[in-house]
């Protein structure tokens, strides 16, 4: 398909995909999420790419994005809400998040449906919703819950709050901050150093962490347990053992 709001390139198994507009509107966010929906598939189906980066940065003015009134101007007779996370959070490998600016209502949604975020000192985070008497609607109250906890999510999705990204670092929200020239070197860095790794591990690492949460502790002791010992019959085991024999930079090659 044609991408209209959205652009890609690849380098060294690394995909990062950047937004193009500096304010997204609900006349243009179901396209976003077909725009996302359909080339996440196509990630998907493509082994050679191992990390995966979102950028909201863009070259002058950071992207604004909050859409905490689409469903305020939803109602039947104009279809359902159009998902920006549900797409992002069925691949399979790491996602980095790149945020320069506003992470604002849906924009802060898709982040975190991230697996990582990181942001420059100029960067903002919120959930308005509460604003305008509705919730967060595109996974918010519950991903953001579980990452920064009950009592912080609770206090920024019922007060609508908008934290600044010291804040947002001191909370876990977003793993690192940066200055905002250096921040797409730094996140590219970060993907790089993803991307040396296994491709199987790195899976694998992201399965269990993510199912680990939503089951007992015993569950999610065996689940780790299958998964370490799946890897044992890899040949990218293999290839990691004998690369630490010669010395030598390991080549995995996702086997």
């Amino acid at each position: 398909m044609r991408y209209e709001i959205l652009s890609y390139h690849k380098e060294n198994r690394v995909m990062t995909i950047n937004l193009h507009n500096k304010e997204i509107s609900y006349a243009n966010s179901a396209q976003l999420a077909q725009e996302l929906n359909e080339l996440c598939s196509d990630i998907s189906l493509d082994q050679e790419i191992q990390v995966v980066i979102i950028s909201l940065e863009q070259i002058g003015q950071p992207i604004v994005m909050d859409l905490s009134q689409n469903i305020l101007n939803t109602d039947p007779g104009r279809g359902s809400p159009f998902s920006w996370a549900d797409p992002v959070s069925i691949l399979d490998i790491p996602v980095i998040m790149s945020i320069n600016g506003y992470a604002i209502g849906q924009a802060l949604e898709l982040a975190l449906a991230c697996d990582m975020r990181i942001a420059s000192f100029e960067s903002y985070f919120g959930l308005p919703h509460i604003k305008d008497g509705i919730i967060p609607w595109d996974g918010g109250t519950q991903r953001l819950s579980r990452l920064i906890g009950k009592s912080n999510a609770m206090e920024m999705i019922l007060t609508g709050h908008t934290i600044k990204g010291e804040d947002a670092l001191r909370i876990g929200l977003v793993n690192q901050l940066t200055d905002g020239m250096q921040l797409l070197p730094k996140v590219m860095e970060t993907a790089q150093k993803m991307a040396a790794m296994g491709p199987l591990a790195l899976k694998y690492t992201k399965e269990v962490v993510n199912k680990g949460m939503d089951l007992t502790m015993d569950q999610a002791l065996r689940l780790e347990a299958d998964l370490y010992f799946l890897l044992h019959t890899s040949k990218d085991r293999t290839e990691g053992i004998k690369a630490f024999q010669e010395k030598r930079k390991a080549r995995f090659k996702g086997e």
